[in-house]
């Protein structure tokens, strides 16, 4: 039996179909009119990369599934990659639509599609040489790294970084100085020379970033364990290295412990010594001197030991005998368990730990210092907060004008240490906390005459993007970029009207600053939240970072898991991608570049791109 030929849809269908589209078209032309207000103090070159945005707001602010499934059956375009140019894309349709119906357009000039697709359909890619530079070699996607402080002194890993396929490099101001910073830029553009290459630099604010406060040092204490199987069996001693010397040399990279004593006490030492001891708990320990040498001497522990400043150290049939000390003190920590409550306070002063009994049952709350007093102004009862990228999750069951009592309802772990400067999310308060700290309107004059782009930290609203671009025409550098990042719920709420004012400066980008966000939204919104940003961010042809933990594993152990090599995968669909410092970040850099220039021929933005596949060839084993 034959194959029933399918039966075109009839010209009533068409007209339908016309019907929905011409009123979709007018519907979106009327809303952008309405918010048209919005354009008159951009420059003319951006005044149609923000209409296209107002165009797009408009479309999806409807459903379109039915009538993309409509126009797929068709073979039509289906809507679905109109964020360059939505009303191109709509009168290309509607012309085919009319073409297929045997009828005349009415109301579009058919010469002049091809030319508004032309039009706008390159302002993405200008705009992000624009602020990025010359686009890299072989690749779309550009590859921004954060470098650490150690990339002020050490000019190889600068070139290494370059060299691998470092785009720009990244110098957060929230951390070491104006000095560092400066080497580091000094570096930077040495290996710009040397190498013939463009880099940029871009320069993070550190913005008003919720952080818990120092907290009361723990008692110095240094552990020292020999190593056992798993039946409890001493496989090898510990080894310690006791010196006097105070600087650390070659020898002490091999010991297990290193233990600093008087140097007369320690040159009445021998091979075959036994030192004696008790430790912080009283255990008594004997240790056996193996080697001498002229900088100090190998010492076998078979036990483990807890020793401290002002533990005593003497040799068997000697009286002479020699107290630690200089041993640091440990950073403060809270231990926190679901249940518990815990206590931030609005003064500067240290946080103190919790108590409990040994049963864990909580005793004495931990406490916390935030010394920014807006927050105990719009914090209520009822509010969620997370620390330390939500490892610790609880609700505030308390408020006053200095401090937040707040109930623990998750840990990541049975016990959590919070420890100082980790980050603070309150997702569900409504901070009125601007953008630009006072730390970074003193560091501002630095970064804009130093940086190739300003990463504006916390952006919230347009407000935000206005003040730092008022104060960058004070200064005069105005033509400096900026980089809006997105790490809040009010941030993502507001993009539209934060995209418009950025559109003011002669170049910006977002960065979808994915830790905070995923904080301040819930992780599992992450998904859709970083698709949403890079679809309106598109429609406004603004470049967009794709920042936090890309390749982590990778870049701090050394290994990426299957997960993080797929994540990276998606940043194709950014115009750059981020990585974090790490002491496998040449390792990740060189990964990352790889990625990015296998999967541009797989994916652009949205659009599949249907290379040849390898199926057959590149995995054939014959």
């Amino acid at each position: 039996m034959g194959h029933t030929a399918h039966i075109p849809p009839v010209n009533g269908d068409f007209d339908d179909l016309i019907g929905r589209l011409e009123k979709l078209r007018k519907e979106i032309r009327r809303k952008a009119k309405s918010s048209g207000h919005l354009l008159l103090e951009l420059p003319p070159e951006r005044q149609a990369s923000a209409n296209n945005l107002l165009h797009y707001l408009a479309l999806r602010s409807h459903d379109l599934r039915p009538l993309q499934e409509r126009l797929a059956h068709l073979a039509l375009s289906s809507i679905g990659r109109s964020e360059p140019n939505v009303m191109a894309t709509l009168d290309s349709v509607l012309q085919n639509l009319y073409v297929l119906s045997g009828r005349q357009p009415s109301s579009i000039e058919s010469t002049s599609v091809y030319h508004e697709f032309d039009e706008l359909e390159n302002r993405l890619e200008l705009n992000t040489n624009r602020l990025m530079g010359d686009p890299p070699d072989q690749r779309r996607a550009c590859i921004m790294v954060t470098v650490p402080a150690a990339a002020a002194t050490d000019y190889m890993m600068v070139h290494q970084l370059v060299k691998n396929g470092m785009d720009c490099m990244r110098i957060n101001c929230a951390h070491d100085s104006k000095e560092t910073w400066l080497q580091m830029i000094g570096q930077m553009r040495y290996a710009e020379r040397v190498m013939k290459k463009s880099c940029r630099i871009l320069m993070d604010l550190r913005g008003p970033k919720l952080r818990t406060g120092p907290m009361t040092p723990e008692p110095a204490v240094l552990k020292i364990r020999p190593t056992r199987n798993e039946y409890g069996k001493l496989l090898r001693p510990a080894r310690i290295w006791m010196t006097a010397d105070p600087v650390p040399d070659l020898a002490s990279c091999a010991a297990d412990a290193v233990i600093r004593v008087e140097s007369a006490w320690l040159n009445e030492c021998q091979a075959g010594n036994k030192v004696l001891l008790k430790d912080m708990r009283g255990s008594k320990r004997r240790w056996i001197v193996r080697e001498v040498s002229d900088g100090g001497c190998w010492v076998d522990a078979a036990k483990t030991a807890y020793l401290t400043n002002g533990t005593v150290l003497r040799l068997r049939g000697f009286e002479k005998q020699t107290t630690l000390a200089g041993l640091p003190q440990r950073e403060g920590q809270v231990l926190v368990r679901a249940g518990d409550v815990l206590r931030i306070t609005a003064t500067e002063k240290s946080g103190t730990p919790s108590l409990h009994d040994a049963d864990g049952a909580l005793m004495k709350p931990g406490k916390i210092s935030l010394p920014i007093p807006e927050v105990f102004r719009d914090a209520r009862p009822g509010e969620s907060v997370s620390f330390d990228d939500c490892r610790i999750v609880g609700i505030i069951e308390k408020c006053s004008e200095k401090k937040l009592r707040i109930r623990i309802t998750h840990t990541r772990k049975p016990v959590e240490k919070l420890q100082p400067d980790k980050g603070i999310n309150l997702p569900d308060t409504i901070l009125n906390l601007p953008a630009l700290s006072a730390e970074d309107i003193e560091d501002l004059p630095f970064v804009a005459g130093h940086a190739d782009m300003i990463g504006l930290s916390f952006t919230n609203t347009a407000d935000d993007v206005r003040e730092l671009r008022e104060r960058l025409l004070a200064l005069g550098h105005e033509d400096v970029g900026v980089v809006v990042k997105i790490e809040t719920k009010r941030g993502f709420a507001n993009l539209p009207e934060i995209l418009i004012e950025a559109l003011k400066f002669p170049s910006c980008g977002v960065m979808i600053a994915r830790g905070d966000l995923a904080a301040e939204c819930g992780f599992e919104r992450m998904a859709e939240l970083q698709e949403e940003i890079l679809w309106v961010c598109e429609s406004a042809h603004v470049p967009v970072i794709w920042a936090t933990q890309v390749l982590e594993g990778l870049t701090k152990r050394g290994h990426a898991s299957r997960a993080e090599i797929t994540d990276a995968a998606m940043g194709q669909a950014a115009e750059c991608v981020m990585l974090n410092k790490g002491p496998y970040i040449n390792d990740a850099v060189r990964m990352l570049d790889d990625i990015l220039r296998r999967m541009q021929d797989h994916k652009s933005k949205k659009r599949s791109m249907l290379r040849k596949l390898h199926l057959a060839s590149e995995f054939r084993q014959d």
